[in-house]
């Protein structure tokens, strides 16, 4: 029994053989592994106040700009009407220039005309001199406290038109606070974390929501130094997305980023050189059909395969 063990046992080895060669010739089908990850934006609050409106819910799409939620306005909207009483107000105290000058002008006009007059007599010798030097001093009188009015009523409108201004500016401020309390989304994306409901009172930089753009993802990956020196920016490649159980998920790439710095190889990363200690992070991205996950383990074969 013994003896014929021994005979099988050469024949038994002789079948393995082949297996175990083909396993140590076979090529690898990737370059570089890694996860997939996506541009995450949080959006946070920029009013206080309770937020009214917030019906959106994990996994749901969003577009850039669409609304999302709204903070209560109220105490907002009341300030920009008290706002607009006011520069009714200073509006209203403006002087009207002309109508309240029009009583100096008409006594600097009659004051004037009869200087005049006066110059006229004391050329003829019908009248004493005197008579015209008061009516020079009345005129020059009058002026002065025609220019003195001039410029007090202008004063006044300068103040009231400043004043209008400075309401103008505040108006447009609370008008801005007006806008932030509209939450909208940044990005077109998915809705990844909802931090806050409907109802609840949010201060200023509140989180309220997660979004990512699932659509236009990329996959971190880390490659040697000896492949760095073939992999540059715009470089076309291979990703797949690894399901598990042999089951993968093709996309074309581009390379869009290569790190300038090193680092160690992460423990859930595998290399073409096991022995390898530093690697360098690059992201190619992909366009996403909705079957690449956030976090999901994937491959990247290089068009242009980067030296081993």
């Amino acid at each position: 029994m013994n003896n014929m063990n021994k005979s099988i046992l050469p024949f038994y080895l002789f079948g393995l053989l082949p297996l175990f060669v083909a396993c140590g010739t076979k090529q690898q089908e990737y370059d570089a592994t890694g996860t997939f990850e996506a541009t995450e934006v949080v959006v946070s609050a920029e009013q206080s106040g309770q937020l009214l409106t917030f019906s959106i819910g994990e996994g749901d799409n969003v577009g850039q700009g669409q609304e999302i939620g709204l903070i209560d306005t109220t105490q907002v909207w009341l300030k920009i009407q008290q706002l607009g009483a006011t520069k009714e107000v200073y509006q209203s105290q403006k002087p009207d220039l002309q109508k309240q000058i029009a009583a100096t002008r008409q006594q600097l006009s009659t004051a004037k005309t009869e200087q005049q007059r006066y110059e006229e007599l004391v050329a003829d010798g019908a009248a004493p001199r005197k008579m015209l030097d008061d009516a020079t001093s009345q005129v020059q009188v009058l002026q002065r406290q025609f220019d003195a009015q001039i410029s007090s009523l202008n004063t006044q409108l300068s103040t009231l038109n400043s004043q209008q201004t400075a309401v103008d500016v505040q108006v447009s401020q609370l008008r801005d606070q007006l806008s932030k309390c509209h939450v909208v989304a940044p990005i077109n994306g998915t809705v990844m974390e909802k931090y806050v409901e409907r109802g609840e009172f949010v201060t200023v930089g509140k989180p309220l929501v997660k979004v990512a753009d699932t659509e236009n993802m990329y996959i971190r990956a880390y490659v040697t130094s000896a492949q760095l020196k073939s992999v540059k920016i715009g470089q076309q490649a291979k990703v797949f997305a690894d399901y598990g159980d042999g089951q993968k998920k093709e996309y074309e790439g581009t390379v869009s980023w290569i790190s300038g710095r090193s680092e160690f190889t992460p423990k859930t990363i595998l290399t073409n050189d096991e022995r390898a200690d530093l690697v360098y992070a690059v992201k190619v991205a992909i366009k996403n059909d909705g079957f690449a996950k956030i976090g999901m383990y994937g491959e990247v074969k290089f068009t242009e395969t980067p030296g081993n």
